[in-house]
Protein backbone atom coordinates (compact mmCIF):
# COMPACT_ATOMS: atom_id res chain seq x y z
CA UNK A 1 0.00 0.00 0.00
CA UNK A 2 1.39 3.58 -0.95
CA UNK A 3 2.02 6.45 1.24
CA UNK A 4 -0.96 8.00 -0.39
CA UNK A 5 -3.46 4.77 0.19
CA UNK A 6 -2.39 4.63 3.75
CA UNK A 7 -3.24 8.68 4.67
CA UNK A 8 -5.88 8.74 2.48
CA UNK A 9 -7.48 5.68 4.55
CA UNK A 10 -6.16 7.42 7.91
CA UNK A 11 -8.29 10.27 6.96
CA UNK A 12 -10.83 8.06 6.32
CA UNK A 13 -10.78 6.67 10.05
CA UNK A 14 -10.71 10.22 11.20
CA UNK A 15 -14.00 11.25 9.83
CA UNK A 16 -15.57 8.20 10.70
CA UNK A 17 -18.27 8.13 13.91
CA UNK A 18 -17.00 6.21 17.11
CA UNK A 19 -20.33 3.55 16.54
CA UNK A 20 -19.04 2.95 12.91
CA UNK A 21 -15.29 2.81 14.08
CA UNK A 22 -16.67 -0.08 16.82
CA UNK A 23 -18.26 -1.78 13.81
CA UNK A 24 -15.35 -1.87 12.06
CA UNK A 25 -13.33 -3.01 15.20
CA UNK A 26 -16.13 -5.50 15.69
CA UNK A 27 -14.74 -8.01 12.67
CA UNK A 28 -10.91 -7.60 13.20
CA UNK A 29 -10.85 -10.73 15.97
CA UNK A 30 -7.41 -9.28 17.37
CA UNK A 31 -9.40 -6.03 18.64
CA UNK A 32 -10.54 -6.71 22.51
CA UNK A 33 -12.28 -4.23 24.90
CA UNK A 34 -14.34 -2.70 21.60
CA UNK A 35 -16.53 -0.97 24.09
CA UNK A 36 -14.76 0.99 26.87
CA UNK A 37 -12.50 2.46 23.94
CA UNK A 38 -12.22 6.00 22.88
CA UNK A 39 -12.03 7.21 19.09
CA UNK A 40 -8.20 7.49 18.86
CA UNK A 41 -8.39 4.62 20.88
CA UNK A 42 -10.04 2.61 17.97
CA UNK A 43 -8.48 4.43 15.36
CA UNK A 44 -4.98 3.68 16.64
CA UNK A 45 -6.50 0.03 17.22
CA UNK A 46 -7.98 -0.73 13.78
CA UNK A 47 -4.58 0.67 12.38
CA UNK A 48 -2.50 -1.82 14.38
CA UNK A 49 -4.65 -4.40 13.26
CA UNK A 50 -4.46 -4.07 9.89
CA UNK A 51 -0.64 -3.29 9.83
CA UNK A 52 -0.70 -7.23 11.06
CA UNK A 53 -3.09 -8.44 8.69
CA UNK A 54 -0.86 -6.96 5.75
CA UNK A 55 1.78 -9.35 6.47
CA UNK A 56 2.43 -11.96 2.94
CA UNK A 57 1.30 -15.05 4.69
CA UNK A 58 -2.00 -13.09 6.08
CA UNK A 59 -2.82 -11.64 3.06
CA UNK A 60 -2.97 -15.56 1.19
CA UNK A 61 -5.11 -16.51 4.12
CA UNK A 62 -7.52 -14.09 3.95
CA UNK A 63 -7.03 -14.31 -0.12
CA UNK A 64 -8.26 -18.01 -0.15
CA UNK A 65 -11.23 -17.29 1.98
CA UNK A 66 -12.41 -13.69 0.06
CA UNK A 67 -14.39 -16.08 -2.52
CA UNK A 68 -16.13 -18.21 -0.07
CA UNK A 69 -19.64 -17.51 1.31
CA UNK A 70 -19.40 -15.44 4.51
CA UNK A 71 -20.12 -17.89 6.95
CA UNK A 72 -16.75 -20.10 5.95
CA UNK A 73 -14.92 -16.54 6.05
CA UNK A 74 -15.32 -15.85 9.60
CA UNK A 75 -14.60 -19.59 10.99
CA UNK A 76 -11.52 -19.95 8.78
CA UNK A 77 -10.22 -16.45 10.24
CA UNK A 78 -11.00 -17.70 13.46
CA UNK A 79 -8.82 -20.92 12.60
CA UNK A 80 -5.87 -19.15 11.80
CA UNK A 81 -5.56 -16.57 14.78
CA UNK A 82 -6.77 -18.57 17.62
CA UNK A 83 -8.32 -17.02 21.15
CA UNK A 84 -6.25 -17.10 23.71
CA UNK A 85 -7.92 -20.05 25.84
CA UNK A 86 -8.64 -17.04 28.96
CA UNK A 87 -10.68 -15.86 26.39
CA UNK A 88 -12.74 -18.04 24.80
CA UNK A 89 -16.44 -19.54 26.33
CA UNK A 90 -16.92 -22.70 28.58
CA UNK A 91 -18.67 -24.39 25.31
CA UNK A 92 -15.92 -23.56 23.26
CA UNK A 93 -13.41 -25.05 26.13
CA UNK A 94 -15.42 -27.58 26.99
CA UNK A 95 -15.44 -28.70 23.29
CA UNK A 96 -11.86 -28.54 22.76
CA UNK A 97 -11.14 -30.65 26.03
CA UNK A 98 -13.16 -33.21 24.67
CA UNK A 99 -11.16 -33.65 21.64
CA UNK A 100 -8.43 -34.30 24.18
CA UNK A 101 -8.57 -37.50 25.67
CA UNK A 102 -5.82 -36.82 28.72
CA UNK A 103 -8.89 -34.90 30.41
CA UNK A 104 -11.75 -36.54 32.05
CA UNK A 105 -14.66 -34.99 34.06
CA UNK A 106 -14.93 -32.18 31.63
CA UNK A 107 -18.52 -31.93 31.89
CA UNK A 108 -17.94 -31.06 35.53
CA UNK A 109 -15.33 -28.65 36.04
CA UNK A 110 -15.92 -24.90 35.62
CA UNK A 111 -14.04 -22.09 33.37
CA UNK A 112 -10.72 -21.77 35.30
CA UNK A 113 -10.34 -25.63 35.44
CA UNK A 114 -10.92 -26.03 31.76
CA UNK A 115 -8.34 -23.95 30.87
CA UNK A 116 -6.02 -25.26 33.88
CA UNK A 117 -6.29 -29.13 32.73
CA UNK A 118 -5.79 -27.45 28.72
CA UNK A 119 -2.84 -25.59 28.98
CA UNK A 120 -1.70 -28.79 31.93
CA UNK A 121 -2.27 -31.25 28.67
CA UNK A 122 -0.40 -29.07 25.73
CA UNK A 123 2.38 -28.27 28.22
CA UNK A 124 1.73 -24.52 27.79
CA UNK A 125 2.60 -22.17 30.78
CA UNK A 126 1.25 -19.18 31.85
CA UNK A 127 3.11 -15.85 31.64
CA UNK A 128 3.67 -14.15 34.29
CA UNK A 129 0.87 -10.81 34.82
CA UNK A 130 2.58 -7.60 33.99
CA UNK A 131 2.34 -5.33 36.59
CA UNK A 132 1.30 -1.67 36.62
CA UNK A 133 4.00 0.92 36.12
CA UNK A 134 2.86 2.92 39.53
CA UNK A 135 3.55 1.28 42.68
CA UNK A 136 0.87 1.76 45.90
CA UNK A 137 3.13 4.56 47.61
CA UNK A 138 2.78 6.46 44.47
CA UNK A 139 -0.78 6.26 44.32
CA UNK A 140 -1.38 6.83 48.03
CA UNK A 141 1.11 9.74 47.25
CA UNK A 142 -1.64 11.02 44.75
CA UNK A 143 -4.33 10.13 46.71
CA UNK A 144 -2.89 12.58 49.25
CA UNK A 145 -2.72 15.27 47.06
CA UNK A 146 -6.14 14.86 45.78
CA UNK A 147 -8.07 14.96 49.06
CA UNK A 148 -5.80 18.20 49.73
CA UNK A 149 -7.86 19.79 46.50
CA UNK A 150 -10.85 18.32 47.11
CA UNK A 151 -10.60 19.57 50.77
CA UNK A 152 -9.93 22.84 48.94
CA UNK A 153 -12.30 22.88 46.88
CA UNK A 154 -15.54 21.92 49.16
CA UNK A 155 -14.06 25.22 51.19
CA UNK A 156 -14.19 27.35 47.86
CA UNK A 157 -17.47 25.73 47.59
CA UNK A 158 -16.84 24.11 44.27
CA UNK A 159 -18.78 20.90 43.85
CA UNK A 160 -18.11 20.08 40.38
CA UNK A 161 -14.46 19.94 41.30
CA UNK A 162 -14.96 18.42 44.53
CA UNK A 163 -17.01 15.45 42.69
CA UNK A 164 -14.46 15.08 40.48
CA UNK A 165 -11.63 14.62 43.07
CA UNK A 166 -14.08 12.32 44.69
CA UNK A 167 -13.90 10.10 41.65
CA UNK A 168 -10.45 10.15 40.78
CA UNK A 169 -9.84 9.16 44.79
CA UNK A 170 -12.12 6.41 44.24
CA UNK A 171 -10.32 5.25 41.18
CA UNK A 172 -6.94 5.48 42.66
CA UNK A 173 -8.14 2.96 45.77
CA UNK A 174 -9.46 0.50 43.38
CA UNK A 175 -6.15 0.45 41.57
CA UNK A 176 -3.85 0.54 44.84
CA UNK A 177 -6.32 -2.55 45.82
CA UNK A 178 -5.22 -4.28 42.38
CA UNK A 179 -1.90 -3.76 42.68
CA UNK A 180 -1.30 -4.91 46.11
Amino acid sequence: MSDIEKETEEKSLEKMTVKDLKEMAKEIPEITGIHGMKKDELISAIKDAKNIEDKPEDIKEVEAVEGEPEKKKSSTVQETKEKPLEKMTVKDLKEMAQEIPEITGIHGMKKDELVSAIKEVEGVKDKPKKKKSSSIKEIKKEIKELKAKRKKALTTKDKKMATIYKRRISRLKKRSRKAA
